[in-house]
């Protein structure tokens, strides 16, 4: 079974931090399965080097710094429908990981989407 996109899909991304936890697992992986457990096209896990956020702490992966806290970025994109079903998901979790994130969706043109000729 392949599954298409539209090209007009959207583009999620949720940014939380590399300790946040939800049940003992790292929060960026349950995001991850829960989207493939509801039939999302794709999620791509992305670590970030310097960042910071509403705290407006400095995370950094300097090797002489102490914060190892660094940014997660969580990113999928689907149709609109399939965003705004992850949404609800992906909120639940959040709030039951008690954790601080920012998740914003925005337009995304697919133009390519297929799995590699075996």
């Amino acid at each position: 079974m392949t599954m298409q996109l539209e090209r007009d899909s959207k583009l999620l991304r949720i940014f939380i931090g590399e300790l946040d936890k939800l049940h003992n697992r790292p929060l960026y992986e349950a995001l991850v399965y829960a989207a493939k457990k509801q039939g999302v096209a794709g999620a791509t896990v992305l670590r970030g080097i310097l960042a910071y956020g509403a705290s407006s702490r400095i995370h950094s992966a300097k090797l002489l710094d102490l914060s190892f806290d660094l940014p997660i970025i969580v990113e999928i994109v689907d149709t609109s429908e399939k965003i705004e079903e992850y949404l609800e998901t992906a909120n639940q979790m959040i709030e039951d990981a008690g954790c601080g994130a920012l998740i914003t969706v925005e337009k995304a043109e697919v133009i390519h989407y297929k799995t590699k000729k075996h």
